[in-house]
């Protein structure tokens, strides 16, 4: 491991676990319930007949992968909160910058695609009997598991920025270590 650079498969590792969730986010996207109404000629009663619901389980498991991938970043930097110190410096203040970002981004990619997946889920079975021309079968808007996917993305790009420069503040030493062999406050004795 070079000086600052970090652990190549902590890199891997959340690189691997972004862009799987990625990937189960565009499939979702391409795979999202869509609702046919259909006719009981008997009763005269109309339903929704939705296709697969397999876009949920892809929005669920791209959620649980970006999960798992911040899980271990934080898990690793000690959420950047707990263990060593960083030095003061310009790497300090990027991991700061990219730690927020990379929460931001997390928590809107999250958001978008747990919404996607319970909004998928979501299925009108009986209407009972409808006279309006204008019926329609609910069912998700088109770009909600792209929008989770391009964050995903944003937070897989701050997440490797930030861990980059979280390990450089943790391992380069301060600049100015003040020497504290003798007091300088003023601590002489009264003679």
């Amino acid at each position: 491991m070079g000086e600052g650079r970090g652990s190549t498969l902590v890199h891997l590792l959340v690189v691997a676990l972004c862009l799987v969730a990625f990937g189960f986010a565009i499939a979702a996207e391409r795979r999202r319930s869509v609702g046919s109404i259909k006719r009981v000629e008997r009763t005269n009663e109309t339903y929704c007949s939705y296709n697969s619901d397999v876009a949920t389980g892809y929005g669920v498991g791209s959620f649980l992968f970006l999960l798992s991938g911040q899980s271990l970043l934080m898990g690793v930097t000690k959420c950047m909160c707990f263990g060593r110190p960083l030095t003061p410096g310009g790497n300090r203040a990027w991991s700061i910058i990219y730690f927020m970002s990379s929460w931001v981004t997390f928590v809107i990619a999250e958001a978008c695609l747990i919404a996607g997946a319970k909004k998928n889920a979501y299925h009108t079975k009986y209407r009972g009997m409808i006279y309006a021309q204008n019926f329609s079968c609910e069912s998700l808007r088109k770009g909600i598991f792209i929008a989770g996917a391009i964050f995903v993305v944003a937070t897989m790009i701050l997440n490797v920025y930030y861990y980059m420069y979280f390990t450089k503040a943790t391992t380069t030493s301060p600049s100015h270590k003040p020497n504290r062999q003798s007091p300088s406050l003023g601590m002489t004795g009264y003679a």
